[in-house]
């Protein structure tokens, strides 16, 4: 989700949510420690030097059981996040500690967000000899192709 879309959410909003991917609400008294822009200039694996850009939220949930940030100061440290740090309209990451400190991407979901698991990835499989991954069929279709009869050359067997 990009950071417009987050403010265009928070102006409908009465209260503020989270949600973990597990379902499992993020307690209501959490802060937004952070909002930032993480650049990040790397090197993959392959050897192909790329550059990316993520507007960055922390959450954190402290002791202090009578906070609760409200849309419209959300709304406010984000408009004055953009005006200071020059945040981009660029992909919105969010930091939550559970156990240790997890990424996730966020998304909504009728009145609340949804911090969305994020997966590790080779990006340079081609050189790293990883093959590619075969097609996947449905069972119905591989009974199709057998009832009908299986060419040889057709990679059906």
């Amino acid at each position: 989700m990009k950071l417009s879309q987050v403010k265009k959410h928070l102006q409908s909003l009465e209260q503020l949510d989270f949600y973990l991917p597990n379902s499992q609400k993020v307690e209501s008294h959490f802060h937004v420690t952070e909002v930032g822009m993480i650049d990040k200039h790397f090197i993959d694996c392959g050897g192909v030097v790329r550059h990316e850009k993520v507007v960055n939220f922390q959450l954190w949930s402290a002791d202090d059981v009578d906070h609760r940030l409200e849309p419209k100061k959300l709304m406010n440290i984000i408009e004055l996040s953009e005006k200071v740090l020059g945040i981009e309209d660029l992909e919105v990451e969010v930091e939550y500690q559970a156990e240790t400190i997890g990424k996730y991407g966020l998304d909504f979901n009728k009145n609340h967000f949804v911090l969305t698991m994020k997966q590790t990835d080779c990006l340079a499989k081609d050189n790293c000899g990883i093959p590619a991954q075969k097609p996947k069929m449905k069972l119905s279709e591989l009974q199709a192709q057998i009832s009908s009869g299986c060419d040889p050359n057709s990679g059906c067997c």
